[in-house]
């Protein structure tokens, strides 16, 4: 789901750590700890363990874990099989594998297609 230049991770919350308040990250955070408050990411990737109490906002997400509030991707959201969502989901694609849970609605929108017209040469 990511390029190879956002899988580099510019913030992290570590599996013994617990985070109470609201998050800005730029690029790529991970939790695989406890954060409880909304987040405001570009990417966000949710491990196994990790849990979030709040609100996420990003491009995309990957959620192997557990969140408990709504989450607005912007572009994809991607939820594993232990992955688990109580909340709304606003998104353009969103990928549920086997085993992944959501208990909400969703809400799909339609990406508009850029389209660039090129003049040609006489």
């Amino acid at each position: 789901m990511f390029s190879k230049s956002e899988r580099k991770v510019d913030a992290l919350i570590g599996p013994s750590s617990v985070f109470k308040g609201n998050a800005q990250v730029k690029g790529t955070l991970r939790v695989d700890g406890v954060l409880e408050g909304d987040i405001e990411t570009d990417w966000l990737v949710l491990g196994e363990k990790g849990l979030i109490k709040g609100n996420v906002s990003a491009k995309s997400a990957l959620i192997g874990g557990r969140v408990d509030g709504n989450i607005r991707a912007s572009e994809n959201l991607e939820i594993e099989r232990k992955g688990q969502v109580s909340g709304d989901i606003h998104t353009a694609k969103l990928s549920v594998h086997e085993g992944g849970c959501i208990n909400g609605r969703t809400n799909m929108h339609k990406v508009e297609a850029s389209v660039v017209e090129l003049k040609q040469a006489n």
